[in-house]
């Protein structure tokens, strides 16, 4: 019996500055808005949950080179299906993993301050891996996925699997790698690593590319959101 068509993406609750004038990152609106809408497409129920139920966007993700026209639409919609849902974004005891078969991690560089210790949307992805569903993340991400263990294993749901995310280049090219590192928080490659997984670099930083390793599904970058949630859909479809 293949699981339940209904899909999870978990959103950073963190939010921090990061750019030159001091604006903040949070969660990247596209990394959450493509997936969904790929999700719903497929038929799928889709929900949004953060750690603490709360959220900010990502600065950079709200300008224009980022956000078009249609998706600032949907974005400024309070009455939209996505937008609602964000504005009451469910928490992790809110949620039944056995009603999901996938999980989704959008990201924003506040990922990588609250997911490596978000125990809680760690605990509901590691129950729907368990149940036989999908594991996916794009671009930061992957910054959960060594929380996320495998009970047959016990070892994150990465280990000796082979996933992509955003590049330390990418880092130096932002010029953010400095306050990454004041942050005491690992890159995605670093933090692939250290989850027993073999990083599989993008052509370019920016360029759109997405795997699959079993029912482990990855993305490199913001570009890759749309991709990695079609990949996602063409692994489920084989359960």
């Amino acid at each position: 019996m293949p699981p339940p068509k209904k899909a999870l993406i978990a959103v950073t609750s963190a939010h921090a500055p990061l750019y030159p004038d001091g604006q903040e990152t949070g969660l990247f609106i596209t990394e959450a808005l493509h997936p969904f809408e790929v999700f719903q497409k497929a038929g799928f129920e889709v929900d949004l949950a953060s750690e603490t139920g709360q959220y900010k966007a990502d600065w950079l993700s709200q300008q224009k080179d980022w956000l078009s026209d249609t998706e600032r639409a949907i974005w400024e919609d309070h009455s939209s299906t996505f937008r609602s849902k964000l504005d009451n974004l469910l928490k992790p005891g809110d949620i039944k993993p056995g009603e999901y078969g996938l999980f989704f991690a959008s990201a924003g560089h506040g990922s990588l301050i609250d997911y490596p210790d978000a125990k809680g949307l760690q605990g509901v992805a590691s129950k729907i891996y368990s149940n036989g569903g999908i594991v996916s993340a794009v671009c930061h991400g992957g910054a959960i996925f060594p929380g996320i263990i495998d009970p047959a294993t016990k070892k994150s749901v990465i280990s000796g699997k082979r996933v992509t995310g955003f590049t330390t280049k990418g880092e130096e090219e932002e010029g953010v790698l400095g306050t990454i590192k004041s942050w005491k928080r690992p890159t995605i490659e670093a933090s692939a690593a250290d989850a027993g997984a073999t990083y599989v670099s993008p052509p370019g930083p920016w360029d759109a590319f997405a795997m699959s390793d079993g029912r482990i599904v990855t993305g490199a970058n913001p570009a890759s959101a749309n991709v990695t949630a079609e990949k996602c859909m063409e692994v489920f479809n084989t359960l």
